[in-house]
């Protein structure tokens, strides 16, 4: 709970509603220092001796005294504050890439102010980019795992420090992303090992840069083996269309083994294979990827590929700094994911 002080002039710790914050000036008079002091203190701008500098801190205490962060980047010339340009969707994937770069950024005492988009068209996403610019952000973070936010980048100002998450290898500005192909290569690698002639793959949206990885990386994996590649099935990352890919296959009634882009048209699947008296993994192994935290509750619990998704928040964070320092231009990085193995694709 805050606390309430005053002094002779009848000065307040507003920690509480209605009740005037301390600034500045309240700091000085009660460390008995000048106003230029305290602000060195604070902002870190000159040099202060040590029992003065105790001094100024255990007034800031006393008072409870928030620096307006405001004045604080006037006198620095640093906001402390990144940008982050994100779509407003509840998807797993991009959810928690956002999750990552706010713990991130936390860890290092940056802010993060968040310009959501509704909709991934390039010239929602530079109106995104342009409203962050104004509120004096030090660099942006764009969230880009559709192919409408990697147009967007073409044409983003070189003066902006940016940075994207989950964008194409021909983006123009530096990249963190995990290897989507690489977790579809583990995920197709695993199911052929079991045994099965081929692999089945129900596929994410074709404007999804992540679906078209994934896809890719379980097509060349087949052709490697020279094994024969079924047609694709593709949904629209939700367990609806999961559930009606499930449908078409039990249909089909020759598979044995599929990979499925994400976890949530798995978890739809599953429930498809149920109703036919198709078991899982007694009939059929399938693989998932994202490993979200219900994954391991699905019945049966799924085999799925992990995404490290505070390892990707971490690097992104890291990466915008380095190009803030101009240390960092066209960089890219990829992060391995880690195939998750549990019962899905247990003994037949």
């Amino acid at each position: 709970m805050a606390r309430t002080s005053s002094t002779d002039g009848g000065r307040k710790n507003a920690g509480t509603p209605g009740v005037r914050q301390a600034s500045l000036t309240d700091v000085a008079e009660v460390a008995g220092v000048s106003h230029m002091t305290v602000s060195r203190v604070i902002n870190g701008t000159g040099p202060v001796r040590p029992e003065t500098r105790a001094r100024v801190e255990a007034a800031i205490r006393e008072l409870d005294y928030r620096p307006n962060s405001a004045a604080r980047a006037l006198a620095t010339g640093k906001s402390e504050t990144l940008g982050v340009v994100a779509l407003d969707s509840t998807l797993f994937g991009p959810a928690s890439m956002l999750y990552g770069i706010e713990h991130a950024a936390r860890e290092a005492g940056y802010a993060i102010t968040i310009s959501s988009v509704g909709r991934p068209q390039p010239q929602s996403i530079s109106d995104a980019v342009e409203n962050l610019r104004r509120q004096a952000v030090e660099g942006i973070l764009v969230i880009a795992p559709h192919v409408s936010a990697g147009h967007a980048l073409d044409v983003v100002p070189s003066d902006v420090a940016l940075v994207a998450v989950g964008a194409a290898d021909s983006a123009p500005v530096p990249v963190v992303t995990v290897d989507q192909f690489d977790g579809a290569r583990r995920a197709t690698e695993h199911l052929l090992a079991l045994g099965h002639e081929t692999v089945w793959h129900v596929a994410g949206p074709s404007d999804w840069l992540e679906a078209g990885a994934r896809e890719r990386g379980w097509l060349e994996t087949l052709l490697s083996h020279d094994l024969v590649v079924p047609p694709v099935l593709r949904g629209d990352w939700s367990p609806r269309s999961g559930y009606e890919a499930g449908q078409a296959l039990v249909k089909m009634g020759n598979v044995t083994a599929v990979f499925v882009a994400n976890d949530q048209m798995a978890l739809g699947m599953l429930r498809a294979f149920a109703e036919a008296g198709v078991a899982v993994p007694r009939d059929v192994h399938v693989v998932g990827f994202d490993d979200v935290p219900e994954a391991a509750y699905y019945s049966p619990p799924l085999t799925t590929v992990r995404q490290d998704f505070i390892e990707v928040g971490r690097q992104a964070f890291e990466l915008l700094l380095l190009r803030l320092r101009e240390e960092a231009r066209g960089a890219r990085q990829l992060i391995t994911p880690e195939l998750i193995v549990r019962e899905s694709t247990g003994p037949r």
